[in-house]
């Protein structure tokens, strides 16, 4: 008996194939290619980008500082505290206050509407209505 008689054949099980309006693909494809998905992504890169950017400007700052102004980060503030110090205390405490301010802004418009997107994925209505909209669009090119 060969090695390869005793292996199951992949084309007889595993997933159903994209084109099945069941499979996850065929879902995720619809989801990926709907309006509330794309607004979904650009309300995140929306809220994303410019903290990101504002927090690499901060962090590059506090970089540079540190390693051409010696002087200036040794100045001493009070007791034993100097404005090195502070600043990279200031890059802790950033970071906290950047997720705090994702967490309630997920909380209140991403995650929702990322709910509601996967809601409609699972219980397969998103494939109605990318058909119906897929329809839609053909009567219109006509």
């Amino acid at each position: 008996m060969s090695e390869s008689a005793s292996l199951p054949d992949p084309r007889s099980s595993g997933p159903a194939p994209l084109g099945d309006s069941s499979s996850v693909g065929a879902r995720s494809l619809a989801v990926q290619q709907s309006e509330d998905f794309q607004q979904l992504r650009r309300s995140f890169l929306t809220f994303i980008v410019p903290i990101t950017v504002l927090f690499l400007v901060w962090y590059l700052l506090y970089v540079i500082l540190a390693g051409w102004t010696h002087e200036f980060f040794a100045i001493t503030v009070f007791g034993n505290i100097t404005v090195g110090l502070l600043f990279g205390f200031g890059q802790v405490i950033t970071t906290f206050v950047i997720t705090m301010l994702y967490r309630w802004w997920a909380d209140r418009r991403y995650d929702p509407h990322a709910e509601a997107i996967r809601a409609e994925m699972e219980s397969g209505e998103i494939l109605e209505d990318s058909a119906r909209s897929a329809d839609g669009e053909e009567g219109e090119l006509r």
